[in-house]
C-alpha cells in the first residue's frame, strides 16, 4: 500500500502512497504503533497534508503516487508549532508564510485555533506575551500560497490605507476548466454579494465594488488551462468569479460553476506578493512555487 519515501531530520514525515486506498487505513498502515483514536486525533488536529493541503477527512481517497505528510505528533503539541503554513520571512513589523490550502486565515464561528492567525499569535507571543499579530490580507481556506501579516497596528494601518500603492505585484497561478484561447487580456465588473454569500458580477457602473483581473495564458490540454492572474483590486473571491464570467471556473470550484474536482482542493495559488516594506520603505518580494499538479494537470501530452 505504502513505501517510506524519507524520514527527515525535522519535524515531518513522508510518506508515498503506493496503491489506491483510503487515508485512515494508510495511516494506520504507516503509523503501527499508534491506535486507531490516536491516528484519529492526528487527522482532526490538522497533521496530515496531502501533497500541497491539509485533510482531516477519515474516508480521503488515495491515490498511487501521491506524498503524505504527517506533522511529529511532539511537534505538533509543542506550543506554537505551526501546521499548514511556514514563515518566509519576519522582521519587527511583518511576517510572511507560505499556507497550504485547507488552512482559514482567521477564525470562523466553527474553528477558532486552527487558522493562520490564530497560530502566528502563538508563535509570536512565546518572545513576548504582549506581542500581536495583525490581518492585512487574506486568502481563501482553499487557496494555497504567500501572504503576510502586520505584528504591530502602525504597520498593519500604512499597509492597508494605500493597500493599492503598496502592493506593487500580486500574482496567482489558476487551474481552469477547459482550453484558454485568449493569449492575455483583463476583466472588469461590479461585485455583488448576495444574503448567502456568493459573489457575482455587475456590469452597471458604480453597481458594486470595482474589480479588475489581468490574465496571462501559460499552457493548457482540452480540459484545462493554466492561467498567470495579476489582481488590480483585490476584492473578495474577485479571481473565482471573473474566471466563470470568462467562461472558465476555477477547478474545484462548485460554488462558481467548476464541474470538475480534479485537485480534491481549489486550483487557484498564490505566487508572488511584492509590496513596499511599511518602515524601511523598500520593495520585498516573496513568491512560493505552485503545486506541481497544476502544471500536470494542464499540460499538452500530446
Amino acid at each position: 500500500m505504502s513505501k517510506k519515501s524519507r524520514r527527515p531530520r525535522n519535524q515531518t514525515m513522508q510518506f508515498t502512497v503506493k496503491e489506491s486506498t483510503t487515508l485512515l487505513p494508510f495511516l494506520l498502515e504507516v503509523m503501527p504503533k499508534r491506535g486507531r483514536n490516536s491516528v484519529k486525533s492526528i487527522l482532526r488536529r490538522g497533521q496530515v497534508s496531502v501533497d500541497d493541503h491539509i485533510e482531516t477527512k477519515y474516508n480521503y481517497e488515495l491515490y498511487e503516487g501521491q506524498t503524505i505528510s504527517i506533522l511529529k505528533n511532539k511537534a505538533a503539541v509543542k506550543e506554537g508549532a505551526l501546521i499548514g503554513l511556514s514563515i518566509l520571512y519576519e522582521d519587527a513589523d511583518i511576517i510572511v508564510v507560505n499556507k497550504e490550502a485547507g488552512l482559514l486565515t482567521i477564525a470562523t464561528k466553527k474553528e477558532k485555533h486552527r487558522t493562520a492567525h490564530h497560530q502566528l499569535m502563538l508563535y509570536v507571543r512565546k518572545e513576548d506575551p504582549r506581542n500581536r499579530v495583525f490581518i492585512v490580507h487574506r486568502l481563501d481556506k482553499d487557496t494555497s500560497g504567500v501572504m503576510m501579516f502586520a505584528k504591530n497596528e502602525q504597520a498593519k494601518r500604512k499597509l492597508q490605507s494605500n493597500w493599492g500603492e503598496n502592493v506593487k505585484e500580486r500574482s496567482y497561478l489558476a487551474l481552469v476548466e477547459g482550453k484558454f484561447e485568449k493569449q492575455e487580456g483583463f476583466f472588469t465588473s461590479w461585485l455583488n454579494e448576495t444574503k448567502t454569500h456568493r459573489m457575482y458580477s455587475s456590469f452597471t457602473k458604480e453597481d458594486g465594488q470595482f474589480a479588475k483581473t489581468h490574465y496571462k495564458f501559460i499552457q493548457a490540454n482540452e480540459r484545462f488551462s493554466l492561467v498567470e492572474v495579476n489582481l488590480e483590486t483585490g476584492r473578495k473571491n474577485q479571481i473565482r468569479v471573473h474566471m466563470q464570467d470568462l467562461g472558465h471556473p476555477v477547478v474545484g470550484d462548485k460554488k462558481y460553476g467548476a464541474k470538475t474536482n480534479e485537485l480534491r482542493r481549489l486550483g487557484l495559488h498564490a505566487q508572488t506578493l511584492s509590496f513596499i516594506h511599511p518602515t524601511t520603505g523598500e520593495t520585498q518580494t516573496f513568491e512560493s512555487p505552485a503545486p506541481t499538479l497544476f502544471w500536470s494537470k494542464s499540460a499538452n501530452k500530446a
